[in-house]
């Protein structure tokens, strides 16, 4: 699966830097002076085995930006990145917690629109990942190297050219740091991609396998393929939406977060008893949004981020023992009603939840827009929710006045205790009527991006010379707000690249989304130049009426940009904004040397 930027997650200085001097107490002198620790494999016993200092290390981890203190605290002791841009904070947070890192070298995916064919764009790829490995090859929280994630894509996984690049960069690694293994991670184990590791990756040291339907029977299914290399299960969670039934009206009904626990807890118990298994990451240790707001997610969303019943399974595995105060229990949601109603008719549930230790729980309930599909688990932008349709609730009931706007919404309920516990169940309903099709009429102002995150569009409309093109979400490189903004990097002195923030994601006109913005009369962002005189355009629209769903107005604006923080707009007013499905696109030419600019606050008004 990929995250937003496909980048590392946040941390506090403050926080690294308080544990930083008191983890320094207590470990040996090399690693509080940053001297890298020896990391092995090794066959012993019938099995292999990671040796870290000289000491077995079975990979009990977390895949995600979720908080460290709580990972440890279950009994974790590694977490995983995909991408190694910018990720000091992330080793110290992780050396001063107790844990370790599985760096992760991001690779670009064919599906983005990168070609292994383009020789020049593969050398920029190793060149960037060999920049990283150097930088933080010494780090003693580095533990090893994930050299791509799900770059072989979903189908045959058998391109050479993709292989043969993976290849190079673990053999560069290889001869640039002898102190870390090295690991590819595939998306499950069909069609041709054990095959081809075997074939052509001969240093690649452990194979790591992201499954979820299958994660049960995946050590079998693995042992079964003749691989003899060792594994290490670096993603796992309930079945994905691919792997569950749809119902009556195309969507897919989730498992509520007591249910999900039940299946972390009898993987993470199989992993612990494989020969070739070297440990795991749990996905995602953090909140998601991908086919709903709590899929994947072992944390709540935002604000509260409290943690669910998963990291509670994982930690009685991990340590032998349950956490001392346990989340909540919920079982599904029960409609009293039909799930596929007309719109502004009301529906109703109850939901029965408690608390294993009695502490006293807050329901809270959210009517929400369902998200759109996401493709090879891109994270995609956040829908709207409905607060005024919540017409009566408590802990153990709500009424729901349906909205007038026809689709496919989600009624969440969120339960939470007093000591940082959640747990979440939801159903999906249908409104049929009058409106149905027509693009929603969002509360404004409407977030682009702002701190950290995206808004109600998804950075996914990757175009012109897309290998050339980064983007880090969650950049602390003097922000306008806040403590992050986004920086955008065109990495090449010609041709040029964009990206486009769509409805629904990775549509460009042949799917119904976007949004009613007639209300907006202007977008506004704030921008600035890592040199000044870049050269950016800007643009609201870009579908044409050739596409059966288009853009209702395209607007653009060209700017050069100054290296301070400088607001710019485009104003609306009297154009058609009934339905706006690419809500923003940057754009820029060569200018004969990479580009850098920053974005923060982005939002229609």
């Amino acid at each position: 699966m990929q995250l937003f930027a496909s980048k590392p997650g946040k941390s506090h200085l403050g926080a690294v830097l308080i544990g930083a001097i008191a983890f320094a107490a207590s470990v040996p002198a090399e690693l509080a002076c940053g001297a890298p620790v020896k990391v092995e494999l090794v066959q012993k016993d019938g099995r292999w085995q990671l040796m870290r200092e000289g000491k077995p290390y079975f990979v009990r981890g977390g895949g995600g930006d979720g908080d460290v203190k709580t990972l440890a605290a279950a009994g974790g002791n590694s977490k995983r990145t995909w991408g190694a841009d910018n990720i000091e904070k992330v080793l110290d947070e992780a050396q001063a917690a107790g844990l370790t890192v599985a760096v992760g070298i991001w690779l670009e995916h064919e599906r983005h629109g990168f070609n292994y064919g383009d020789e020049k764009a593969v050398r920029a790829q190793f060149e960037k990942a060999k920049a990283a490995v150097m930088k933080y090859k010494d780090h003693p929280a580095v533990l090893l190297w994930g050299v791509g994630n799900e770059m072989e894509g979903y189908e045959k996984g058998d391109n050479p050219k993709i292989w043969k690049a993976v290849n190079d960069i673990a053999k560069m690694i290889k001869e640039v740091d002898p102190n870390h293994p090295t690991m590819t991670v595939i998306a499950e184990i069909g069609g041709e991609k054990l095959p081809s590791i075997r074939k052509y990756c001969p240093d690649i040291d452990i194979v790591g396998l992201n499954s979820y339907g299958g994660v049960l029977s995946l050590p079998d299914r693995y042992h079964a393929s003749g691989m003899t290399k060792p594994f290490m299960v670096t993603e796992f969670g309930p079945p994905g939406t691919w792997e569950t039934p749809k119902n009556s009206f195309g969507v897919t009904p989730e498992k509520t977060s007591t249910e999900k626990a039940a299946i972390y807890r009898d993987a993470a118990i199989k992993f612990e008893k494989d020969s070739l298994c070297l440990g795991s990451y749990a996905f995602i240790w953090d909140n998601k949004r991908e086919a709903t707001m709590t899929w994947f997610g072992l944390f709540l969303p935002p604000p509260g981020r409290e943690r669910t019943a998963g990291i509670d399974a994982l930690q009685e595995v991990w340590t032998g023992k349950p956490p001392a105060n346990r989340v909540p229990v919920v079982e599904p949601l029960k409609l009293l009603t039909k799930d596929d109603v007309k719109a502004g008719e009301t529906v109703s549930a109850t939901l029965k939840a408690s608390d294993p230790d009695g502490d006293p729980i807050r329901v809270n309930w959210v009517l929400q827009s369902e998200l759109d599909p996401s493709v090879g688990g891109d994270a995609v932008a956040e829908r709207p929710s409905y607060p005024q349709a919540i017409v009566k609730s408590s802990n153990s009931d709500v009424t729901v006045k349906m909205p007038e706007q026809g689709g496919v919404y989600r009624l969440y309920a969120y339960v939470t205790d007093n000591h940082g516990g959640g747990a979440v169940a939801n159903v999906p309903l249908h409104v049929t009527g009058a409106n149905a099709g027509s693009a929603p009429k969002p509360t404004l102002p409407m977030v682009i991006y702002a701190e950290g995150s995206e808004g109600a569009y998804a950075a996914s409309g990757w175009m012109g010379n897309t290998g050339a093109i980064s983007m880090d979400g969650k950049c602390s490189d003097r922000p306008h707000s806040g403590a992050s903004c986004l920086k955008v990097q065109y990495n090449a002195p010609d041709n040029w690249g964009g990206v486009a923030y769509q409805s629904p994601a990775n549509d460009w006109g042949d799917q119904p989304g976007g949004y009613d913005l007639s209300a907006a009369r202007k977008l506004s962002f704030w921008a600035r130049g890592e040199a000044g005189g870049e050269n950016v355009e800007f643009k609201v629209g870009l579908i044409g009426n050739d596409k059966k769903y288009h853009d209702t107005a395209a607007l653009s604006k060209k700017v050069t940009l100054t290296k301070e923080w400088k607001l710019y707009e485009i104003d609306l007013k009297d154009n058609n904004l009934s339905c706006i499905k690419t809500g923003f696109v940057w754009s820029v030419g060569g200018q004969g040397k990479p580009v850098v600019f920053y974005l923060d606050d982005v939002r229609f008004e």
